[in-house]
């Protein structure tokens, strides 16, 4: 293997050794070329350094900025995951005088189980015309509903719920569930490795999951629409609860949470494009 020594002569010129005496170098190439033998620094890399950079790392602002948005997305998720989990979507109540007694019975229920609670008429508002609200202290009885075993439907005041939208609205529920559990991970890929390209899969995914909440909230509506109609033998009072109040305030706060992550995800500055700042010698 031969190898390259640079000397340099009497008048300060940097040289190479050669058989028949020495060949001069230019100082530039010479400098340039040990440059980039000591730094190790080639073309090739610079170009890798630049394709990173484009990818897009964050700055400590707008690491802030991604905190903040995440934390209005959990506020999403959290909602969500309340009123997924309680069964207080719709109250069914017959007149707290149709048993003609002094206990009435009343019934509430969710996507997954339903129940039906004794109370007693001293204890509900005199001016209240059908028994309840289900918060009152009385008897409960509660079972999850079978339609997600045996296919059954569930018969409540002698009428039969539509065990399809029923489940159209919890398949729904569940799938955005899913849809924010994947954002979640983007965004928390975006914070640990600092870059800006894992915004724009969350944002779709909170955003898509917050209009799947709005969605299952009136499929499940619909489906109290189809148990009312079902049987006009005993009139009764529906309202929706306070599950439902969760979920629709659930989707909304996902979907702003979306569109923040949309937002920074932008390579420039909305405000800043819309109203651009004015350079005060003009």
């Amino acid at each position: 293997m031969w190898s390259t020594f640079f000397v340099t002569d009497e008048e300060g010129r940097t040289v190479v050794p050669a058989a028949g005496g020495t060949v001069p170098v230019p100082a530039g190439a010479s400098q340039g070329g040990l440059t980039s033998l000591m730094t190790g620094r080639t073309t090739f890399g610079g170009n890798k350094r630049r394709r990173t950079t484009s990818m897009g790392h964050m700055s400590e602002a707008q690491e802030g900025k991604i905190k903040l948005a995440f934390f209005v997305a959990i506020v999403g998720v959290v909602l969500t995951v309340l009123g997924v989990g309680t069964e207080f979507w719709v109250e069914l109540a017959p007149s707290k005088s149709f048993y003609n007694n002094q206990t009435c019975l009343t019934a509430h229920y969710g996507l997954w189980k339903g129940c039906t609670k004794t109370l007693w008429v001293t204890d509900i508002d005199p001016e209240r015309l059908s028994c309840g609200p289900a918060e009152l202290p009385g008897e409960s009885n509660c079972t999850y509903f079978k339609f997600f075993t045996t296919g059954e439907n569930a018969v409540m005041f002698q009428k039969t719920t539509q065990k399809n939208l029923n489940i159209a609205a919890a398949m729904l529920a569940l799938f955005s569930l899913f849809l924010m559990v994947m954002g979640a991970i983007c965004i928390t890929m975006a914070l640990s490795k600092e870059i800006l390209f894992f915004l724009k899969p969350a944002s779709f995914c909170f955003i898509l999951s917050g209009v799947l909440v709005l969605l299952s909230l009136v499929v499940f509506h619909q489906s109290v629409l189809a148990l009312l109609s079902s049987d006009h033998t005993v009139p009764l009072h529906h309202e929706l609860s306070w599950s439902v109040s969760c979920i629709g305030c659930a989707g909304a706060v996902l979907i702003v949470g979306g569109i923040l992550f949309v937002l920074l995800a932008l390579p420039y500055s909305p405000w800043q494009k819309c109203l651009p700042h004015k350079d005060s010698g003009s």
